[in-house]
């Protein structure tokens, strides 16, 4: 390309010079250089063969793919309504950017949604609301096997990992955890020095590549595992089984993204692509599992061990209660993440069509949880799409006992929604490894807005819930969120989900249930 590009200035300059020699005036030879450039792209245009529109409509067909590049944009910007964007609409970026920002976040003259459209849903207002806690309320994390509990804030930082995200990122969203007192989700790329300089709490998440305690064969090595559990700033272990916007799939980190830094990170060879399988090699049946979530517990000390999940088959989580059973533990909290989460890259095909969204996901987990009576000593965190007050209570009627949240946090750093988080060019410097492009993201000025963006939602949401004549998130019931079904039916969640009572599947499951808790294996992993 670059050869081409100096032909074309050589040739451009010798028609220029010819026509200065037949003595016209400099004016012409300058008009006549870039007539001379469209005259060799259109000859470029026209004997290339990559690009059909290119050799029809040669230097025009430029246009095409100019107006392609900047489509994004253009949507964003300039044709998307306030509320029909995607992933997130202009109102809810909007409101986390208020937020962060600690400015206003109100909206004048009434809602612009249809609340009369198929799918729109509403939270219930009691006529007796309550006043609003003057103290957010904590949820404890902790079975009878967990010896050092955790009280988990009502939103935190849900995964990502450094490497996917900037250093700098990793230290505003650390430091904003500290300065707020809500816990930061590491995601699978290991435990960095970013996560750890700036002191807040920590859910140390650990993925099928097993980033910072991996033998140099890739195995799980639990010596190292158990040293860097103990950090004081590391409160709770999470084991990745699978992610939202890409279940059942591993991931790549390219040779040329590891560096010096994230090789030491993650124990893995610098320079060298990095390959986390989709599977775990420390178990293979769902007996396994809770043993070395046992396991997890044991080397780290008696801190709450977990892990997380984008729901599938309602029959494999069946069965890994019944493991739970059999073997007299279980895990101190588990992560449903929907099918809607986040990710900075995926096939297109697992992000659209691959797991189940956070309601159902979420619903199946609770009512599996409670229907085998292990309810009470696991915790349910919800992790998709969670950007604003509404979303989390809406998260806690459907069974959740707190909150994590991705990409709103990244909002509240800077992020745009360019959705170029794969290509190392993040214009805000949040999802890049490029120090010039890092560089953009002041630490200093960030920090605080996630703080704020935190504290904000979660006001929110104690709002909501006063509205709705509660105080404790426990209170809240299905009938409290109702969904319209058509422009003259709308049903509560208590009418429009099946929900289990305390042992019910122990003793005589449900017709819904029954064939699935009957095939449900310990022993195998069976769809």
């Amino acid at each position: 390309m670059i050869r081409k590009a100096i032909v074309a200035v050589i040739l451009a300059g010798g028609i220029a010079a010819a026509v200065a020699a037949v003595g016209l005036s400099p004016w012409w030879c300058l008009a006549a250089v870039p007539l001379c450039l469209l005259g060799l792209v259109g000859l470029a245009d026209l004997v290339q063969r990559e690009h059909s529109v290119l050799r029809n409509y040669p230097v025009l067909g430029h246009a095409r793919f100019l107006m392609e590049r900047i489509r994004p944009e253009l949507q964003q910007y300039f044709i998307e309504r306030n509320y029909d964007g995607r992933p997130f609409d202009r109102d809810v970026r909007s409101i986390v950017y208020e937020r962060a920002k600690g400015t206003d976040a109100e909206q004048p003259y009434g809602t612009e949604r249809d609340v009369y459209q198929p799918g729109y849903e509403f939270l219930v207002p009691s006529m007796a609301p309550c006043p609003v806690p003057e103290t957010p309320p904590r949820v404890r994390i902790g079975g009878p096997d967990c010896g050092r509990p955790y009280d988990m804030a009502l939103l935190n930082v849900s995964a990502m990992s450094f490497g996917s995200l900037s250093a700098n990122a990793v230290l505003a969203l650390n430091g904003g955890a500290a300065a707020g007192g809500f816990a930061h989700d590491t995601g699978e790329g290991g435990l960095s020095e970013y996560h750890l300089r700036p002191g807040g709490d920590l859910v140390w998440e650990i993925g099928t590549g097993y980033f910072g305690c991996r033998t140099p064969e890739g195995d799980f090595d639990p010596g190292e595992f158990a040293e860097k559990a103990a950090h004081d700033h590391v409160k709770c272990v999470s084991l990745k089984l699978s992610q939202g916007a890409k279940p059942g799939i591993g991931g790549v980190l390219p040779g040329a993204k590891v560096n010096a830094e994230i090789a030491k990170v993650r124990d893995v060879p610098e320079g060298k692509t990095v390959i986390s399988p989709p599977y775990h090699r420390v178990f293979s049946t769902p007996r396994e599992l809770v043993r070395f979530i046992a396991r997890m517990r044991e080397l780290s000390g008696g801190k709450p061990t977990g892990f997380k999940l984008c729901v599938g088959s309602r029959r494999q989580f069946l069965a890994v209660c019944k493991a739970m059973l059999a073997a007299g533990t279980a895990p101190d909290f588990i992560i449903v993440d929907g099918g809607e989460g986040g990710t900075g890259a995926a096939p297109l095909e697992f992000a659209d069509h691959v797991g189940a969204p956070l309601t159902e996901g979420l619903l199946t987990v609770h009512n599996a949880l409670v229907g085998t009576g292990l309810r009470d000593r696991v915790r349910l965190g919800a992790s998709g799409k969670i950007a604003t007050g509404t979303d989390l209570v809406k998260r806690l009627v459907q069974g959740a006992d707190y909150g994590n949240a991705a990409r709103a946090m990244m909002f509240a750093v800077g992020c745009i929604q360019a959705q170029r988080c794969h290509t190392n060019t993040c214009p805000t410097g949040v999802t890049t490894q490029d120090p010039r492009r890092a560089r953009a993201l002041d630490v200093r000025d960030k920090t605080p807005r996630v703080q704020r963006f935190q504290e904000a939602t979660v006001a929110s949401a104690l709002q909501l819930m006063a509205s709705m004549g509660v105080t404790d998130p426990a209170d809240l019931r299905p009938h409290m969120l109702r969904r319209r079904i058509d422009p003259y039916t709308e049903r509560s969640y208590e009418e429009l989900y099946e929900w289990l009572e305390p042992g019910q599947l122990l003793a005589e499951s449900p017709q819904s249930w029954a064939a699935d808790w009957k095939a449900a294996d310990p022993d195998h992993f069976t769809v």
